[in-house]
């Protein structure tokens, strides 16, 4: 699934003005750049300062606990839909809820499953494990041996962070493998070539570690060996972004790859002929890997490439064969449509894409002349279709659908196509009289940009209703209108429509470039040299909801978090009238610093080099901690970060805060001192951020409590 590995600028004329290539402060004229020390002391004196003023005035607003009980009782309830993915006759599913707080492990059998009642057999309480062991575990996922699925690699995070720990797990025992592979605490990478060997990407001592924070280094590890001691295969450079290891099983081969990360977009793939023989690939950097189907490398394509006279436009899917080397079209998107994820089965494939930002799904099949044969999935439509299981020794898929309004349902689809509902949530909230609608804003430079209002039909005819405005806008992730199925984020229709709507607020998705709503190029218009766009979009669907009667500036709040707090940073700077709430989220702040922290370099790709005079150039007119200044009418935002961060650095929001603080300004600030880059480590805890969130914009866009 290729988006889980895991700026001309142009101004608007209504922008208010900012300070041009603004001068960066050096590490040694920035005053506050002692708070970049994660778990110095002194600065974690400061987080707990911070963190009990804000808390006193939001969780003490008398309004805070029935917002806290509107969150935990939609996370942590036990009619969510418990998706899994199919292996070897069995669903796989971790599972999280008020009694399973660090979460299980489980499986059923398909029988059980796909007839709505699935027999859960535990592999794996995290909750216990953490009791017996003394550690705050986190559940980081598994890697399992494919067809089989009995060995397993079992990553767990300490608090949450992206470096984690690795344990063999054997579930037909059901047990951690007493002297089996073992990995320390590192961001690894990993994959099994079979039961007795494993290729690893790790930190394998001083040098080792690309300037981003991951593996440069690949290995091949068997059973019994010191780590240490495993061969050395394959090495990038440290400018590079990282080495990934990835082996596709197909049909009973393992094919292995190298992946070389040239920037966070652009990839190398090496093809490993047998140990010790390997040839690169002669693809286009701009493309992602999807597996391995009869022999043919699957590849999504995020550029147009000419391959021995044919043709394939940029978002097209293409069957590239690793013997011969021809090559051949599966899917070709059109310019409405965007393939957002692909799954291979035994005998075909399937496809999930957006067409006007609406969900399908269709299944490929191969034929002997080598064309593909294309069938529409039935599913429902008008809503979000998200693939949830695919291949895992089969034909047969599972999808879900959700809609702002609608809760998620989850399908069985036959290698047919024979489509039947297993289940489907209760509605978490009261929906009637909710309408939600798809419109278009006109950006600066003439593009129309698609976002959805939701809201009470008779809130929106009266107008002027307190309003949140959601945008991310990069990394080629779309914004979608889900209800459910991304619990980290509380724009969503679940928690949006029983912690907002329901108290008469509207709610707004912003489909802004930088994501992937329209197919790669969407993503592309928004890069570096060309970042305004991105910024642009959001503030005409602003100006497009206030001359609309939607709302007004003195009722209108944003959120976004990381690269969405980035943008949320940008709006405070660049056009502070247009809002009275801003939710700024582990977000980048320090645009001239931020390839110098944590993964920070890794994502050059996106924003560009701050270190490159000609790329500061266009950076430095929107980075928002240069462009702070004193005596601006900012409204008073929410901070929020994690000390565990280890993906943006958490700094970034200590000194956003401190500087605002220095020039004058109020603000609110939450930093959980676990957690990770999803500021949460369990339901509890994501409750009480997303109560903190709509408790400040309950006091920003509705007053403050009598």
């Amino acid at each position: 699934m290729f988006k889980k590995i895991a700026v001309a600028l142009v101004v608007s004329a209504s922008v208010v003005p900012f300070a041009p290539f603004a001068t960066a402060m050096t590490a040694e004229d920035d005053e506050f750049l002692w708070l970049e020390g994660i778990e110095d002391e002194r600065a974690l004196d400061w987080v707990r300062a911070h963190n009990a003023r804000s808390l006193d005035l939001l969780e003490g607003d008398q309004r805070f606990q029935a917002l806290q009980d509107d969150a935990r009782s939609i996370l942590t309830s036990s009619e969510r839909l418990a998706l899994g993915r199919i292996h070897n006759g069995s669903v796989y599913n971790f599972w999280q809820d008020e009694k399973r707080v660090r979460g299980v492990w489980r499986r059923a059998t398909i029988e059980s499953y796909r007839a709505g009642d699935p027999m859960w057999e535990t592999l794996i309480d995290f909750d216990q494990l953490a009791e017996e062991e003394a550690r705050n575990w986190v559940y980081g996922g598994t890697s399992c041996l494919s067809p089989e699925y009995r060995h397993c690699m079992v990553e767990l995070s300490d608090g949450g962070k992206d470096a984690g720990y690795y344990r063999e797990y054997d579930t037909h025992t059901k047990e951690f493998v007493d002297g089996g592979f073992y990995l320390p605490e590192a961001k690894h990478y990993i994959d099994w070539v079979d039961e007795d060997t494993l290729l690893v990407g790790s930190d394998w001592g001083e040098g080792t570690l690309t300037t981003s924070g991951y593996p440069s280094e690949l290995r091949r590890w068997s059973r019994g060996e010191d780590v240490n001691e495993a061969a050395s295969v394959f090495k990038v450079g440290l400018d590079d972004v990282w080495a990934i290891p990835i082996v596709e099983h197909d049909h009973g081969k393992a094919h292995q790859f190298f992946y070389r990360g040239v920037s966070f977009f652009e990839r190398e793939y090496t093809y490993v002929l047998k140990p010790g023989y390997e040839k690169k690939l002669p693809l286009p950097l701009n493309v992602d890997l999807q597996g391995v189907f009869d022999g043919r490398a699957i590849i999504f394509l995020r550029e147009d490439w000419s391959h021995e006279g044919a043709q394939y436009s940029q978002g097209s899917v293409v069957a590239f064969d690793l013997e011969t080397g021809a090559s051949e079209l599966v899917f070709a998107a059109k310019d409405n449509q965007s393939v957002e994820n692909v799954g291979i089965g035994e005998s075909n494939i399937v496809i999930q894409y957006l067409e006007d930002v609406s969900g399908k799904a269709a299944r490929l099949t191969r034929k002997r002349n080598g064309r593909w044969k294309v069938k529409e999935i039935p599913l429902p439509k008008n809503g979000v279709v998200s693939l949830v299981s695919a291949g895992g020794g089969t034909d047969d898929a599972m999808f879900s659908f959700e809609s702002l309004t609608t809760p998620d349902s989850l399908f069985y689809t036959t290698a047919k196509n024979e489509v039947s509902k297993i289940d489907e949530t209760p509605a978490f909230f009261d929906a009637t009289g909710v309408v939600v609608e798809q419109r278009f804003a006109t950006s600066v430079d003439g593009t129309k940009i698609p976002y959805f209002v939701m809201g009470r039909d008779s809130v929106l005819k009266q107008g002027n209703a307190p309003t949140v405005q959601y945008g991310y806008g990069g990394f080629l992730a779309a914004t979608l209108p889900v209800y459910y199925s991304d619990p980290g984020r509380p724009q969503h229709g679940a928690l949006a429509g029983k912690m907002w709507v329901a108290r008469g607020g509207v709610l707004v998705l912003s489909n802004i470039r930088g994501g992937s709503e329209y197919g790669p190029g969407w993503h592309e218009a928004g890069l570096k040299e060309n970042r305004q766009r991105v910024f642009d979009d959001f503030i005409a669907i602003s100006e497009h909801l206030i001359e609309t009667g939607v709302t007004s500036a003195e009722k209108l709040g944003a959120v976004g978090r990381s690269n969405g707090g980035l943008l949320m940073g940008v709006m405070l700077t660049q056009r502070p009238d247009l809002y009275a709430a801003l939710d700024i989220g582990v977000p980048l702040f320090d645009m001239k610093r931020y390839n110098k922290l944590l993964a920070g370099a890794s994502w050059m790709g996106e924003y560009g080099n701050p270190d490159i005079p000609e790329e500061w150039a266009y950076i430095s007119q929107y980075s928002p901690y240069q462009n702070l200044k004193a005596d601006q009418d900012y409204p008073k935002v929410l901070f929020y970060t994690s000390t565990k961060d280890d993906r943006v650095h958490p700094g970034h929001a200590r000194r956003a805060a401190a500087k605002m603080e220095d020039l004058g300004y109020d603000f609110y600030y939450y930093e959980n001192i676990e957690g990770g880059h999803g500021g949460t480590t369990n339901q509890d805890q994501l409750a009480h951020r997303t109560a903190l969130e709509y408790m400040y914009f309950v006091r920003q866009l509705m007053g403050e409590s009598k």
